[in-house]
């Protein structure tokens, strides 16, 4: 009985983040600007093993503090192969916000985080070692927006993808 009260209560409150809470964005890395990341590398396609670019590089120096973008409910922390050290966040309107490459995390899952909390720091893991030191920042829909599918590489996939970058441009 315990367990499922808790699932009720994590259901409670994704219905509420992704209805109530307005979106209130914020630049995710701590002193970036519009001239910190590339305008166009949103879908971008050719890009490595990923095929195609499904977000934006935030370009920090190594150990700037990444903050997230929008209040939410850290979802997952760990690693995966093209992102190394990794946070996804549940934030307003159902999206979820991706943040990799990072030196280090600042934050743990089934956490509330509030919009400018220290998550984590720029780094260079995963497919990013060897690189400049950046953040790769994506916002996933859970939502779908069919209208967005075109004929691209990996077209079907842009309806669970926003570019980030009106986002950063409107700071």
């Amino acid at each position: 009985m315990k367990i499922a009260k808790k699932v009720f209560v994590y259901l409670l409150i994704v219905v509420i983040i992704g209805l109530v809470i307005p979106q209130n964005f914020g630049m995710p890395v701590e002193g970036a600007t519009y001239n910190s990341y590339n305008q166009r590398s949103f879908w971008f396609y050719p890009w490595g093993k990923s095929i195609t670019h499904k977000g934006v590089d935030i370009f920090a120096k190594e150990g700037t503090n990444v903050l997230a973008s929008t209040g939410g409910l850290v979802c997952n922390v760990g690693k995966n192969e093209l992102g190394g050290n990794v946070i996804l966040i549940l934030g307003p309107k159902w999206r979820l916000h991706y943040y990799a490459h990072l030196k280090e995390i600042n934050t743990s899952a089934f956490s509330f985080v509030g919009k400018g909390t220290t998550i984590g720091k720029v780094g260079t893991t995963g497919n990013a070692i060897g690189k400049a030191p950046h953040l790769h920042y994506s916002i996933y829909t859970l939502l779908p927006y069919l209208w967005r599918m075109d004929g691209s590489a990996q077209g079907w996939k842009k309806a669970f993808f926003l570019n980030p970058t009106p986002f950063l441009n409107g700071l």
